[in-house]
């Protein structure tokens, strides 16, 4: 049976890293998990409450756009977090921003387009364009502007797309309002459509992030309960679309989703009120990223750049391998610590980098940023 080309996309290396750690663990060692991005703490107590509570109830189909009270509890969050009054009806609950990936994808392009994104950045946008037929054009940046695309790397390029994500993976940089105001109008003025990627907003360490929804409503803004909300494994996401959009989006979901999960949607809509829970949460985070800064030049990673927001801290490792591949598992089976090579995140330069993830408990981190030091100063 004959395979499609588009069906031919590359692996997401930091999964592979994870089944190699779990091999390990089944052999019985101790991994310490930097590789992943996800939260070590639960999905929010109101949330498995509500839960709970929902489980005697018919979890059935919901409408494809999501429960009308969590769009209209999304919409309030936008006036809470950005001072943005926000129409519930531009409010599409997805299956996980992977959903929503998916269907921004599928309603703003054709077959060929090409779509922009930052180099380094999140891996699945460029696999999940070529599964959809289209071209992924990535934009090498610069550590003079954090890692974060501008508009005078966009010139000359022809794109139909452009995906920023403020705060970033895997650099955690973030835009300010003047940045970001600056590609939006860019892209605006060449009639190319702008997509924000706004998972990590909420974890942030100095100023907080800047939604795209502040400068235009001519974006389509993607967000996840999975990272300030920890709740990676519910699967629920959202995003917000121009209202002229709102049909075309609606049409899509129906037919490749019918609905995001019902039992997500109820934890979801729960979760909303537990900012108090998400709050402490992100103290840890900021304790983790200060153990961080602090341990990983002991261990001989000293060309980090301090990480704005999300939970990553992205390495230039060039001066100790140009296989961040092997050099991962090298420090997988020889520190039982599990870290992600940078050819995820940037298919030109990623043999020489490393992102590690903050996201578990402060005494894991520490741990693994000993067994780090240990191993690199003994080899």
């Amino acid at each position: 049976m004959q395979r499609s080309r588009r069906g031919q996309v590359d692996p997401f290396i930091v999964m592979d890293m994870v089944e190699e750690a779990r091999c390990l663990e089944a052999a019985g060692r101790r991994i310490i998990h930097m590789e992943v991005g996800q939260p070590g703490t639960p999905a929010p107590a109101g949330a498995r409450a509500a839960v709970a509570a929902a489980l005697d109830q018919p979890l059935g189909y919901t409408v494809s756009l999501g429960l009308p009270e969590l769009r209209r509890g999304i919409a309030a969050l936008y006036r809470r977090w950005y001072g943005v009054d926000l129409n519930p009806d531009r409010v599409i609950v997805t299956a996980g921003s992977s959903g929503a990936f998916l269907l921004a994808f599928s309603a703003l392009f054709d077959a060929g387009d090409r779509v922009a994104l930052g180099e380094p950045g999140y891996p699945s946008y460029r696999q999940i364009l070529r599964a959809l037929s289209l071209e992924p054009v990535g934009i090498p940046t610069r550590d003079e502007n954090r890692l974060q695309p501008v508009p005078a790397d966009l010139d000359g390029i022809d794109m139909q797309g452009l995906i920023v994500a403020s705060p970033g993976n895997p650099t955690g940089t973030m835009l300010d309002h003047a940045a970001l105001k600056a590609l939006i109008d860019h892209v605006a003025a060449r009639g190319i459509s702008f997509i924000s990627d706004e998972i990590y907003h909420g974890l942030h360490y100095g100023a907080r992030a800047v939604s795209a929804l502040e400068i235009s409503d001519e974006a389509y803004v993607i967000n996840s309960f999975s990272k300030y909300f920890s709740m990676t494994g519910w699967r629920v996401g959202w995003m917000v679309v121009p209202e002229d959009h709102i049909r075309t989006v609606e049409r899509l979901a129906q037919n490749l989703f019918i609905c995001p999960p019902h039992v997500a949607q109820v934890a979801a809509l729960a979760a909303l009120d537990c900012e108090g829970e998400m709050e402490a949460n992100r103290a840890t985070y900021a304790e983790n990223r200060r153990l961080m800064l602090e341990g990983l030049p002991k261990a001989g990673f000293t060309r980090i750049a301090p990480p704005d927001g999300a939970f990553y801290v992205y390495a230039d490792v060039s001066e100790l391998t140009t296989d961040s591949l092997q050099f991962a598992r090298d420090i997988l089976h020889g520190a039982g610590v599990a870290v992600t090579p940078g050819l995820d995140f940037d298919p030109r330069r990623g043999a020489r980098t490393l992102r590690f993830s903050y996201a578990r408990s402060p005494a894991d981190i520490a741990e693994g940023l000993e067994r780090l030091r240990l191993y690199m100063t003994g080899r």
